[in-house]
């Protein structure tokens, strides 16, 4: 997987996205929302007059369960590419600013950086992409 600066920014996002999806698809099996109508047409009089028929969105429900799995696949690509980074100061700020979504100011402090919150943005993250041609 090529790991781009647009699929780190996006990490954040996409895990709120997979809490929504997860709450809409238990909604969908244990309330009315997953309950969805279609139109038939009934022809025992000889000619077709249209009748309403309800039943579960079974389409609705797998077309929600793919965008989930496909944004879990995303999430889990994100953090095992964090995982494979061999330095442990850069893996570290990766984790601390993508995954836990702390600003600069936090990764900072809480890599002993206190004085300078700019020095693990640049000289850390931006040096690291920089090395490895990540835009």
């Amino acid at each position: 997987m090529q790991m781009t600066r647009e699929r780190l920014e996006g990490y954040q996002k996409v895990i709120k996205e997979i809490k929504i999806l997860r709450l809409e698809l238990d909604d969908m099996i244990t309330t009315d929302s997953g309950l969805g109508h279609s139109v038939i047409f009934d022809y025992r009089d000889g000619f077709p007059r249209p009748q309403a028929v309800v039943g579960f969105d079974g389409e609705r429900y797998d077309r929600k369960r793919r965008q989930l799995d496909k944004k879990e696949a995303e999430a889990a690509g994100v953090r095992e590419w964090i995982e494979e980074i061999e330095d442990a100061v850069v893996r570290q700020v990766f984790k601390l600013y993508y995954i836990d979504g702390c600003g600069w100011t936090e990764v900072a402090k809480r890599m002993g950086y206190r004085g300078n919150p700019d020095y693990p943005r640049l000289y850390i993250r931006d040096r690291y992409f920089k090395m490895n041609n990540i835009k």
